[in-house]
């Protein structure tokens, strides 16, 4: 029985709640034999901060190099927006990425048929849609320097963030979008601001020139960043992998995650490097959703994202493909048994919660696996 080492990173606010339903289903499958999962848990963002007026200690950074996947819940909260800026939650998030050299972000946006009347699009615009949003993660506004606010000598103040992209750092996001792309639907969208950024017109020029060196099989199409946004509103399944920066990509997908139904059932990725001898990419595996601090603790966020979330590790960092694919069946027919959370209950609708949609999926995982 292969067995793996994973880093659990609850954090704040409903993250420790959808953790917890993670929890139930690493149990199951360590008790079935499917795989075995040794788990250590550790703190982030504001609990970190509560504990060692740090986002994240070094000792859980060390952990995390250690360990073959990191699943991370959600940072934040309005108690902390007081804290140092370097110490802020998202810093514990920010130094993860940075420190892991996390560099690409994978984000699915799929629609389950069950939850088509969820959207706040039309049912025919956004069935059976299937994006895949691959976002640079440790480069461009977020981390480009200078970053800065300063006081001019009028008095005035001026805040700063530099956009800063690299060839390199572009074509190792390019290589992720195109290998997607060759196991799926076979075409790129790649976005920028070309027409008014200089790092947009980098982007345009590495992003096509690799294309016709190495994936011509693959079709490309360029998309301003703002027609794209337009575009993902009106006819959102003219896409299938899109690949932009840190910022774009950070808004984009969000409005990718509106198509769904709930911020609630998208999961993501963020990967590194691959190591030279193993292959193996350091990883983290986290609900796009936030901390949610206005629900907190009653029983009302779903869990899916967080669920769906880990199929993602169990498929892109531990080989297990079968369970991959036995989770995110699970989920689908949990859908379409018409249970459903908060978020995605409709008028008249009773949600279920937390625990109990949990739950839920954990015993479709059951009835699946026998």
């Amino acid at each position: 029985m292969a067995s793996f080492n994973l880093l659990l990173l609850p954090g704040d606010g409903i993250g420790v709640e959808v953790m917890g339903e993670v929890k139930k289903i690493l149990d199951f499958m360590t008790k079935t034999g499917m795989a075995r999962f040794e788990t250590e848990t550790d703190l982030v963002g504001g609990a970190a901060y509560d504990a060692h007026k740090k986002a994240i200690s070094d000792d859980a950074v060390k952990l995390a190099h250690q360990s073959d996947a990191v699943l991370f819940g959600a940072v934040g909260g309005p108690q902390w927006d007081s804290v140092p800026y370097d110490q802020r939650p998202e810093a514990g998030l920010l130094r993860l990425r940075k420190d892991l050299e996390m560099f690409a972000n994978l984000r699915p946006a799929i629609c389950y048929p069950a939850l088509a009347a969820a959207s706040s699009l039309k049912h025919e615009i956004v069935e059976g849609l299937d994006i895949m949003i691959v976002r640079e993660l440790t480069g461009g506004v977020y981390f480009g320097e200078p970053k800065e606010i300063v006081t001019l000598e009028n008095g005035e103040k001026r805040g700063v963030d530099t956009q800063v992209y690299t060839t390199h750092e572009i074509e190792r996001i390019g290589r992720v979008a195109f290998e997607l792309a060759r196991k799926r639907g076979n075409k790129v969208t790649s976005s920028e601001k070309r027409n008014v950024m200089k790092s947009g017109l980098l982007w345009n020029q590495v992003i096509t020139d690799l294309h016709k060196r190495e994936y011509a099989d693959v079709v490309l199409e360029h998309m301003l960043a703002d027609a794209l946004g337009m575009q993902l509103v009106r006819w959102p399944k003219q896409f299938d992998v899109i690949v932009t920066d840190n910022l774009f990509g950070d808004m984009l997908s969000d409005v990718a995650s509106m198509l769904t139904g709930s911020l609630g059932m998208l999961p993501s990725a963020s990967m590194g490097i691959a190591d030279a001898k193993t292959g193996k990419r350091k990883s983290m595996y986290e609900p796009v959703h936030g901390s949610a601090p206005d629900i907190a603790g009653k029983g009302l966020a779903n869990p899916i994202a967080m669920i769906g979330s880990f199929a993602m590790a169990l498929r892109y960092s531990l080989g297990l493909s079968d369970a991959a694919d036995l989770v995110e069946k699970a989920i689908a027919d949990v859908l379409n048994s018409g249970l459903r959370t908060k978020d995605i209950a409709g008028p008249g609708v009773n949600a279920i919660s937390t625990s109990e949609m949990g739950d839920a999926v954990l015993q479709a995982i059951q009835k699946l696996a026998r």
